[in-house]
């Protein structure tokens, strides 16, 4: 919402930087608004273990209050790495200006486990962000998008005061705002207003008391007409005839400071020379015709290029530089004699290619003729190799040789000169052209002294007594002039340059181009200069015009602005930029803090180009999505002066800064630009004004427009002064003679109060030659509506009328309707042109227009044209909408009041409010009610607010008005009727009570939308829709534990995951007699009846959702639940309710068991669940079977703590059974054999093995399908034997129950075996830890195998830990699979702390993917990464997705890699900075995962992906596990920060 709705409210603009310190933010370009008071405030947020964050520091210049800015000074903000924080950096925001950042840091090194030398510190690029000033007069403050600039050739103005305060009031009276004066100083020979004499003098033919005269202009221009100033500034030439330049020739480019352009002097001396002789060699001096211009060009080789023989500039002196290495040679003095080795058997290529890249001195600077020499010692070494030490006999032959060699070396030099040529002639041929035979050049007659046949590339200063000190070649300055299509970073007066050589330069022959050097020590004089006129100006002058910004030199532009600054902070800068490329244009802006890009509205030739520059400078469409929001404001951040503390204020309104273009200056008419009484149809001159007026930018014209002058003023040579009417009479609004300033006024005064009030959205329709402007206040809705008609040549009297307009759910007022005409007959013109004294305007006049009709029908109005309604014609209307207004402003009340809304809603509320996939929506409705299908789009992922922010936020975030989400909310409003429905017929049931309040909300803010015209209808749903999402997460947040609340948005995100699985269920509960909200294991797959709770998947993950949020009591309901129904020691892997839950899975227990003792260490007084006493579904230590309705079920109770021994007991004992209801009943997919369950305790190693062929008792659970590819009822991964993490669960399970014991916690000390025999608890652990290293490691070395047990013949990968051991295929035993790292996790005292990193670097090699782990080595010949379900082919490995743990990317085993990466990382690490660089590694791994769950519409991470994180179709796209497992490794990193 817009920041004026809430003024006590801090502002903040959210500056995210990513994890290389880059700004995350739309295209780059960070603009934003003047400073204010008081300050706000840009929030840099840093992630906190980020890669910058590693001895990291962010550097800002932006200065504090009171402080000057210096560019080169930095503020140093520490940061302080945080694994499960932001950083927020606020740095307020008191002047404007570019401000430039970095972040310092010593970068990340690759993961290892091994040592490696540490990275060195390094910075990044420098990036900026501009704050446009404050422009201000006589009270009234002026945003740049409000400027009307009027601009004129101050040479012109005639006689100060008289004339020019005549001019500038009424320029004020037409309600300009600022005036725009081409430089006001005095001025060279040429008379042009950009060649300035003296930079430092005001001329004195306009200001003859100098600079008091200016000084009284400002105050008289600001405080009688209110007025603002605005000067050219140009630093990139000087007049030609500047006296300081004879004093100072250094400030240029010479002979002496840049030698490389004696070749190209030369050429310009030979070519003026030609021009010379000309009729000496028989040739035209009067270019007639393409002939006479093909002759003069056929003489310019003989009589030019020939006689000044620039080829020696490019090649080596072949007689020179052979004898030099011949003598050389015969010294025996040689150089560079070890890469000479076989050079008998080079070619010759080879031997010149050495001599290129060996010898030659010179390179591509041309530092005089043959200046490209080669060195003489290195040339003998060559010599020397081929034919041996120099002697008298051989030194002829040596001669020839090496003169063979060097003629070759030149061969390149010679085809580049004969290029160099080439251009010189067509440049020269084309520019002659333009100047002589060209219809739209100037024609200049004969070539003769006062127009040469070129134009000459240099100044030479007269010989006098001030330049007869100075060196001969510094008198030779170089003009200044433009290159088409040139890189506007490339110096082209430079040494790597050779435009004025080649002549392709557009010279200013007036100018002397400046030069500067990289630094002010490089020419101080001429930097001392520039600095003082530049302050002179802002010392004056509210805003700058760069003249030929794109040639002036960046480093340059930015000190000289860095000086107006400081005299003028709030100094607005322009500029016309030619660069050719907006990536060009953007680092110009950027870094020059550039208020605005000149735009000509006269560069159009038709009339639907300049509906195109009308678009584009007309800010956003109407309706456009408000991306800003108001959220509490952060707890603690980093002020300016680097301390920690909190914001005074108790919310904030944080603007996501916005994608922006670089503003514009957009001028109907430039003093460069032709007028439309030239270039179209002089009518064309008010509605031209008019649509430019409409744009929701800065505009402009020029002196001359509004008079209708009839033609380009030549600002160079134009001796006459202007006139206008407007300046000797009142200016009134209306119609009148004398061109169109009294609708300029009004034009002005519309102009500038919509750019002053942020009238920032506007609709541009275009219809034949009819363009019409709509444009609004975003809040209010009160607009201004323009009808223009064109005029370009041909049409007469215009062609057709335009369709009436229908302005749906407004009203309107028309203000007033004019046409214009023109008298452009010859007689007119001659009259306008022989004025000998001034410049005047041809005769026109501006009359009302009648018949304009404006008609209410229903909630539209409707606006037609009169029949005569001529091009030339404008209407404009004032407009405003019923349905909007609002005492508290429509954009303030659909947002307020959503947190009082959402304050009773609880965890489970909120499920049903944000969430609720389509089979859920499904079960909770009894079938009638779905999720909400958008026509054109697809059906949303949630009923709830989630899905409809996921389709909105990236429509609103870029705008995307056209999306068919916006389509539909215009058509009607079924989807508001949605929302507020399904929410209020819930809210009936007794468990939803507290849904009354949001669905009343809702209602009144739907209400209150409907009645606004059906085009704001999608801003305004998506503006209740943002509200209540963001009020609903907030609450989710004040339900969830502090961890989670002061969490980075990614834990946040992650935490909400709990939410959104977490809910009730009429076809799946907790408890086969009652509603209890479970949580489903994924949506939308995994969310219903039998599917939704799946034993293993809710104890992997309950950790994560349940306990590391604080959701105690949710997570206490799963646990005596799964407790409920323990059977063969085993909990069910489906639950059904209790009613029919299966026993097939051989970990789910031991997940369950861990997350019990997770529970008693997290929970506060968490040991007392152990002495809860559970209502048992089935009979303790029985293995009978029956209905949940039995009498038995539920007819006996045990302790958490008798069913964990219970667990332990029975398979300690073993278990061998039978499922119940075994058939194709239960799975119609298994074999007969599958269903045979047995598990076994190996007392020797203290593992616990089971499973077989036939099944699958792990998480790897995939069952062959396919009767085609005959791998039905055959496990992907029967994973039998016993697997790592089983092993590793058992261990952390042993240790733990034995440490309760020991401390009395627990009264069972151990378990008998099927012998009878008592074994400890402590002696099962202590047995396990004793052997599982030997029985699971596959050592790096096969030399070492003899201490493991190993079979070496089918080892596939080293220095890891197996999978399985004792599996029934050897093999699979062998398998890199992401299962140990689980075991690392819960019992990391089974590990060699060096033997687990190892294999974690491993695995981070092998099995890493951008968010999952690959579920196996990729090198494995089972390796199928892929999983597609519905593929039914004769494949056995991927026939109907057997392959589903062969290769795709799981997500939820990335949380327990990490885990044990931290864990077992930090044991290694001492200080603090390498704990840090432990964090960081894990942050940098969880990247992908981050964009993932921001990216998904499911507010969640998938299931899996295929290879390298490609999308699956197949999986689920949110996953209960996915996120719980992330979660848990925040919590344990929370853990080891504490420690």
């Amino acid at each position: 919402m817009g920041s004026n709705s809430l003024p006590t409210c801090q502002e903040v603009y959210c500056l995210p930087l990513n994890d290389a310190g880059h700004p995350d933010v739309p295209g780059g370009y960070i603009y934003l608004p003047p400073p204010t008071e008081p300050a706000y405030v840009v929030r840099f947020a840093i992630e906190g273990t980020s890669s910058i964050c590693r001895e990291g520091s962010l550097w800002v210049n932006v200065p504090r209050e009171g402080e000057k800015f210096n560019r080169h000074s930095f503020h140093e903000f520490k940061l302080h790495a945080d694994f499960n924080k932001t950083l927020y950096i606020d740095v307020p925001i008191h002047y404007a200006g570019a401000f430039a950042f970095y972040t310092t840091y010593t970068p990340l090194p690759e993961f290892t486990s091994t040592e490696t030398a540490p990275p060195q510190p390094t910075k990044t690029e420098t990036f900026y962000f501009d704050v446009s000033p404050k422009l201000n007069v006589n009270g009234t403050v002026l945003p740049i998008d409000s400027l009307s600039i009027f601009s004129v050739i101050s040479k012109l103005m005639g006689e100060y005061p008289k004339d020019w305060e005549r001019h500038l009031r009424g320029i004020g009276q037409r309600e300009y705002n600022m005036v725009h004066f081409t430089p006001l100083m005095q001025r060279g020979s040429s008379n042009s207003p950009y060649s300035m004499y003296d930079q430092l003098t005001f001329d004195p033919a306009c200001f003859p008391n100098g600079e008091d005269d200016v000084a009284a202009m400002i105050r008289s221009m600001e405080g009688n007409h209110g007025l603002l100033g605005l000067t050219d500034v140009v630093w990139n030439h000087t007049a030609n005839n500047s006296k300081w330049l004879e004093e100072h020739p250094e400030a240029g480019y010479n002979l002496e400071t840049a030698p490389w352009l004696e070749a190209a002097l030369e050429l310009d001396n030979a070519l003026l020379q030609y021009g010379t002789d000309l009729a000496k060699y028989g040739l035209p001096t009067e270019l007639k015709s393409a002939g006479d211009l093909q002759r003069v060009m056929d003489g310019m080789k003989p009589h030019c290029l020939d006689l000044v023989n620039i080829w020696e500039y490019y090649v080596v002196k072949v007689a020179r530089d052979a004898q030099a290495a011949v003598e050389a040679w015969m010294s025996g003095i040689t150089s560079a004699d070890s890469q000479v080795e076989g050079a008998k058997e080079w070619s010759l290529t080879q031997k010149v290619d050495f001599l290129r890249d060996k010898a030659l001195i010179g390179g591509n600077v041309f530092a005089g003729r043959f200046h490209r020499k080669i060195d003489p010692y290195v040339a003998a070494a060559l010599l020397t190799r081929i034919y041996g030490h120099g002697t008298s006999d051989g030194q002829a032959t040596a001669l020839e040789a090496i003169t063979q060699w060097l003629h070759a070396l030149n061969v390149p030099y010679y085809k580049e000169y004969d290029a160099d040529v080439a251009v010189i002639k067509q440049q020269v041929r084309d520019r002659v052209r333009y100047l002589r035979l060209d219809e739209d050049g100037p024609k200049l007659g004969p070539i003769n002294k006062q127009h040469a046949l070129i134009e000459s590339y240099f100044t030479r200063l007269p010989l006098n007594e001030t330049t007869k000190k100075h060196n001969p070649k510094a008198l030779f300055l170089v003009n200044n002039g433009w290159v088409w299509a040139a890189d506007a970073m490339k110096d082209n007066a430079g040494s790597s340059s050779r435009a004025y050589l080649r002549r392709q330069v557009i010279v200013w022959g007036d100018c002397v181009k400046l030069r500067y050097g990289k630094k002010p020590e490089d020419n101080p004089y001429l930097w001392d200069f520039m600095t003082r006129y530049t302050r002179l100006m802002a010392k004056y002058f509210a805003g700058f015009r760069i003249d030929n910004c794109h040639s002036t030199p960046l480093h340059v532009a930015e000190y000289l602005l860095d000086q107006a600054r400081d005299v003028r902070p709030d100094l607005a800068v322009f500029a016309e930029l030619f660069t050719g490329d907006e990536k060009m244009d953007y680092v110009f802006v950027k870094r020059l803090g550039l208020s605005a890009l000149i735009r000509e509205a006269m560069q159009a030739w038709s009339t639907q180009e300049v509906s195109r520059l009308v678009h584009m400078h007309s800010g956003r469409p109407i309706g456009s999505f408000e991306i800003d929001k108001l959220t509490a404001g952060k707890n603690s951040l980093t002020s300016v002066d680097g301390t920690s503390g909190s914001l005074p204020n108790p919310a904030e309104v944080v603007h996501n800064i916005r994608q922006s273009p670089v503003h514009a200056l957009f001028m109907d008419c430039t003093h460069d630009n032709e007028v439309p009484a030239q270039k179209r149809d002089a009518r064309d001159t008010l509605p031209n004004a008019a649509l430019v007026n409409m744009c929701a930018c800065a505009t402009g014209s020029v002196m001359g427009y509004d008079e209708i002058y009839p033609k380009l003023i030549d600002l160079v040579s134009e001796p006459r002064l202007y006139h206008s009417s407007f300046s000797d009479h009142e200016v009134t609004i209306g119609a009148g003679r004398g061109g169109i300033g009294r609708i300029k006024k009004l034009l002005n005064r519309i102009h500038t109060f919509m750019g002053r009030h942020g009238y920032d959205e506007t609709f541009i329709h275009h219809e034949g030659e009819y363009i019409t402007v709509h444009r609004m206040h975003p809040e209010t809705r009160k607009g201004y509506f323009t009808v223009a008609h064109t005029a370009f040549p041909g049409y007469g009297e215009g062609h057709g009328t335009l369709t009436p307009v229908h302005l749906s759910g407004t009203q309107a007022k028309l203000i007033g309707s004019w046409k214009l005409e023109v008298d452009v007959s010859d007689s007119a013109k001659k009259a306008v042109y022989d004025d000998p004294e001034f410049l005047r305007g041809l005769p026109s006049s501006v009359s009302d227009l009648s018949g304009v009709g404006v008609h209410v029908k229903g909630d539209e109005t409707v606006i037609t044209m009169p029949s005569h309604f001529p091009p030339g014609s404008v209407a404009i209307f004032e407009t405003w909408i019923p349905g909007a207004e609002r005492s508290d402003g429509l954009d303030q009340y659909v947002t307020s009041g959503a947190a009082e809304a959402m304050a009773d809603s609880s965890l489970v509320d909120l499920n049903f409010i944000l969430y609720r996939c389509e089979p859920e929506e499904r079960d909770g409705s009894n079938g009638r009610d779905g999720v909400y299908t958008i026509p054109g789009h697809g059906q949303l992922v949630y009923a709830g607010l989630q899905g409809w922010w996921s389709c909105l936020r990236g429509v609103v975030r870029y705008n995307q008005l056209g999306h068919p989400i916006c389509n539909h909310l215009r058509e009607g409003t079924w989807a508001m009727d949605y929302i507020v429905g399904r929410l209020d017929r819930m809210s009936t049931n007794k468990a939803y009570s507290s849904l009354t309040k949001p669905a009343a909300w809702l209602r009144s803010r739907f209400d209150a939308v409907k009645n606004v015209p059906s085009f704001l209808r999608p801003r305004y749903f998506a503006l209740v829709v943002q509200a209540a999402y963001e009020a609903a997460w907030a609450r989710g947040m004040d339900l969830l534990n502090d961890d989670v609340q002061n969490g980075q948005e990614f834990v946040q995100s992650l935490a909400m995951v709990s939410v959104q699985m977490t809910g009730y269920m009429h076809s799946a509960s907790l408890n086969p007699s009652e509603a209890v909200p479970s949580m489903a294991a994924g949506l939308p797959h995994f969310s219903s009846s039998w599917a939704r709770c799946w034993g293993r998947d809710i104890f992997i993950s309950l950790r994560g959702l349940y306990l590391a949020t604080g959701r105690y009591a949710d997570a206490h309901n799963h646990i005596v639940a799964f407790a409920s129904v323990l059977k063969h020691g085993m909990i069910p892997n489906l639950l059904s309710d209790g009613k029919l839950p299966r026993y097939n899975s051989r970990d789910s227990i031991w997940f369950f068991l861990q997350t019990v003792q997770d529970y008693t260490k997290m929970v506060p007084n968490g040991l007392d669940l152990l002495k809860e006493t559970v209502a048992r579904r089935f009979l303790p230590y029985d293995d009978t079977y029956f209905e949940y309705d039995d009498p038995r079920a539920y007819s006996q109770k045990s302790t958490i703590e008798e069913i964990i021994q219970e667990a332990l007991q029975r398979h300690a004992t073993g278990l061998s059974f039978r499922e119940a209801n075994a058939g194709p009943g239960l799975d119609m997919q298994m074999k007969d054999e599958g269903f045979n369950i047995e598990v076994h305790v190996d007392w020797k190693t203290g593992i616990i093995f089971g499973g077989n062929q036939s099944n699958c008792g792990t998480w790897m659970d995939k069952m062959g399908e396919s009767d085609k590819a005959g791998s039905r009822g055959v496990p992907g991964t029967p994973r039998d034997g016993a697997p790592v993490e089983i092993t590793g669960l058992l261990a952390s399970t042993l240790t733990w129950v034995a440490e309760l014991h020991e401390q009395g916690l627990y009264r069972f000390e151990g378990v008998k075996t099927d012998s009878g025999k008592f074994v400890s608890f402590k002696a099962w652990a202590s047995t396990l830890r004793e052997n599982f290293e030997r029985c699971y490691y596959v050592p790096l070395e096969a030399s070492e195998d003899s201490s493991y047990d190993i079979n070496s013949r089918i080892v596939n990968r080293r220095g890891i830990y197996k999978d399985l051991y004792r599996a029934g295929k050897e093999y699979e035993d062998y398998q890199l699979r992401p299962n140990f790292p689980i075991a690392m996790t819960v019992a990391p005292q089974l590990f060699t702390p060096e033997k687990a990193l190892g294999a974690l670097e491993m695995a981070d090699k092998y099995l890493r993917g951008p968010t999952g782990m690959a579920t196996l080595d990729p090198s494995d010949l089972n390796y199928r990464p892929y999983y597609i379900n519905s593929e039914d082919s004769t494949d056995f490995a991927t026939a109907k997705g057997r392959n589903y743990h062969q290769g795709p990317e799981w997500i939820w085993p990335t949380g327990f890699f990490l885990r044990a990466l931290l864990k077992f990382d930090l044991m290694r690490r001492s200080t603090q900075a390498e704990k840090t660089e432990a964090f960081q590694q894990v942050t940098r791994r969880l990247e992908g995962c981050k964009v993932a769950i921001r990216e998904s519409l499911w507010a969640g991470l998938a299931e899996l992906t295929q290879k390298g994180g490609e999308y699956c179709g197949d999986s689920s796209p949110t996953q209960a596990w996915s996120a719980g497992c992330l979660l848990d490794l925040f919590y344990d990193a929370r853990e080891f920060q504490n420690e």
